[in-house]
């Protein structure tokens, strides 16, 4: 079986295409400045790397070079799209109307519809990528995984937020997470590493965006994003917690509106607004070096905040028998992680501090004789997405 997955933003459209007998990645490729002035990128197994410029006007426009590279004589990995069984979607959230993966139809569609003011940048894009491929690829079966929803198993104590009860019933305002496509994988993989299907494992997505999970015996408990991805660590250029005063504070001292705070906290804080250098930790890394104390500053928030949420979600759980790292600071990032780590002795963590430096794969970081164990787990969202739309496919037979 082939599974195409889609992963489609505003203005960009990334793909692979798995061979599900082996979970190979057949070819996978991206499509950026789509109504802009058109780039893609596309890649197969064993082929070189083709780049270039595509007018993009629309993600019909992206689906439609997707299926001619795909095809292609020379670079393609299949004779025509008839050999795809079914596309698997990235999506934001369905609020707390669905949790597991589901077959697209209208009604899940309307269902991501109605949940855009929960994801106004997301769930726009991902079902404009859902209509693009019904548009392009007609009469092959979609799916929809949402990032939202291994986070579905959050107790009401964690996932509500101390507002009228009202806000809630009315409005579903409550705490929903997302990454979680990575979370349940990583997870997955720690409990298998681990031997051990019933431990506490606390997951570490870190990147540009960033998130922590509490997982116990493969159900999240907790997580640090909330009803948007706003809420949690300080981030690239997300503020992360703080206190909900600093809006009305900003807005009688600025005459800003409200929607202009919260764009200023997703879009101009974090790292890049503390650093005032970029929202890139590599820059922000080396501008430290070089001895800029804002810069450190911001690397040191992070650190920090990281660290409280691990030890947070250590006691939430009652005890922690792994911490895992994962993304692109959590896979790469070796001295992030010795870091972070430093003074979290008591959980019993003993890092292998060389090997930690040596480590950008899947690896147990940590001594043997370590309590907690430290594991680096590369994540692969796209292998969850494919793996759940095989199963449901399956199933309509």
């Amino acid at each position: 079986m082939k599974i195409l997955v889609v992963n489609a933003g505003s203005s960009s459209l990334k793909y692979q295409l798995f061979d599900m007998d082996t979970n190979a990645v057949l070819a996978k490729g991206l499509c950026e400045r789509i109504g802009i002035d058109g780039r893609y990128k596309y890649t197969a197994a064993g082929k070189d790397e083709i780049k270039g410029d595509y007018t993009m006007k629309t993600h019909a426009d992206a689906i439609k070079l997707l299926t001619m590279n795909l095809t292609d004589k020379d670079h393609g990995v299949i004779s025509s799209m008839s050999e795809i069984d079914a596309v698997g979607h990235r999506v934001l959230t369905a609020g707390d109307i669905y949790s597991d993966s589901v077959y697209v139809t209208d009604e899940v569609k309307q269902v991501i519809k109605d949940c855009i003011p929960i994801g106004p940048l997301h769930n726009p894009a991902n079902l404009m990528g859902i209509e693009a491929c019904a548009e392009v690829i007609k009469g092959v079966p979609q799916v929809a995984v949402f990032d939202t929803g291994f986070h579905g198993t959050m107790p009401k104590k964690a996932f509500m937020y101390a507002i009228p009860y009202r806000y809630y019933e009315e409005y579903k305002v409550r705490k929903y997470g997302f990454h979680g496509t990575s979370h349940r994988y990583v997870s997955g993989k720690a409990l298998e590493m681990l031997g051990n299907p019933d431990a506490k494992v606390i997951t570490c997505h870190l990147g540009n965006g960033s998130s922590i999970a509490a997982v116990k015996g493969g159900k999240c408990v907790d997580t640090t994003m909330g009803l948007t991805p706003l809420e949690g660590l300080p981030m690239g250029t997300r503020s992360g917690n703080l206190d909900p005063a600093v809006l009305s504070f900003i807005a009688e001292h600025e005459g800003k509106s409200t929607t202009e705070i919260v764009n200023m906290l997703n879009k101009e804080s974090g790292v890049l607004g503390i650093s005032g250098v970029s929202s890139d930790f590599r820059d922000v890394e080396t501008a430290a070096d070089e001895g800029n104390e804002r810069a450190q500053l911001a690397l040191d928030m992070f650190v920090y905040s990281v660290k409280k949420f691990i030890g947070s979600y250590a006691a939430a759980m009652g005890g922690v028998d792994a911490i895992v790292f994962t993304a692109g600071i959590g896979e790469n990032n070796c001295k992030m992680r010795e870091d972070i780590l430093d003074g979290l002795e008591f959980l019993g963590i003993d890092l292998d501090k060389e090997k930690n430096l040596k480590t950008r794969t899947q690896a147990d970081v940590s001594k043997p004789e370590s309590k907690t164990k430290v594991l680096v787990i590369p994540t692969n969202e796209e292998l969850v997405i494919a793996m759940d739309t095989m199963e449901i496919v399956k199933n309509l037979k």
